[in-house]
């Protein structure tokens, strides 16, 4: 069975891969070249898709940037690297919905039956676009918007690490083969991949490898938790 795996560079989205092709999948891969602050990312994800046996990966640019609106695609924006309440300025307005689009046009072309997407609810900055309630209305809108489903078809949003713990899904991905020192996860890495080590995606991540119990091997530009996020 085909499916679309939305692949970001990151740890969760390698993971999602593993774990679909850990089910027999036919897997492609998609990235989303939108405007971000780096290319890093993009780098990181086409070799994540090859190493983990992506049958096609494609990358479709769209120029988010033009619209502003996140310290990801505003350069003039700075990425936080202290907390603060509410959603943070490295949210991307509507970025999830806007993949999930193109993902299911993709999908339909190929008859894909599954999307996988690895958006976390737990370990996560607070964005609204990362809830199981926002799965569950796409895999709705999905399932009345497109050709497949008006004749007798019907497409499913997986989400497996949507309810999983940053450690957990580090030790998932290892179980299945993931080399987390080929992925990207820092909102401000540099033209070579490493992290900041000071950013949220970064303290989520240093986390996440501390309570696994597992090595960290995140390529750092300085040593990590000497400034910044705690």
């Amino acid at each position: 069975m085909r499916a679309v795996i939305l692949v970001s560079g990151g740890l969760d989205s390698a993971t999602v891969l593993a774990l679909a092709r850990s089910r027999g999948l036919e897997c492609h891969t998609l990235s989303l070249d939108y405007g971000q602050r780096h290319r890093a990312e993009l780098a990181a994800a086409a070799h994540v898709s090859s190493a983990l046996g992506a049958v096609a990966h494609r990358v479709v640019t769209l120029d988010y940037g033009q619209f502003g609106g996140s310290a990801l695609t505003d350069i003039a924006t700075a990425v936080p690297e202290t907390r603060a309440a509410g959603i943070p300025v490295t949210y991307v307005p509507a970025r999830n919905t806007v993949m999930l689009a193109i993902a299911l046009g993709w999908a339909e072309v190929l008859e894909a039956r599954e999307i996988h997407i690895g958006v976390n609810a737990v370990d996560y900055s607070g964005y609204p676009d990362c809830r199981p309630a926002f799965i569950a209305a796409f895999q709705n809108l999905a399932n009345l918007a497109t050709k497949a489903a008006v004749e007798g078809g019907t497409l499913a949003i997986q989400a497996p690490l949507i309810a999983w713990s940053k450690g957990e899904i580090i030790l998932e991905g290892l179980r299945h083969g993931v080399d987390f020192a080929q992925t990207v996860s820092c909102y401000q890495a540099d033209d070579s991949g490493r992290a900041c080590g000071r950013c949220d995606a970064c303290h989520f991540r240093r986390e996440g490898f501390r309570a696994a119990g597992v090595p960290d091997p995140t390529r750092y530009q300085a040593t990590p938790g000497t400034s910044g996020l705690a």
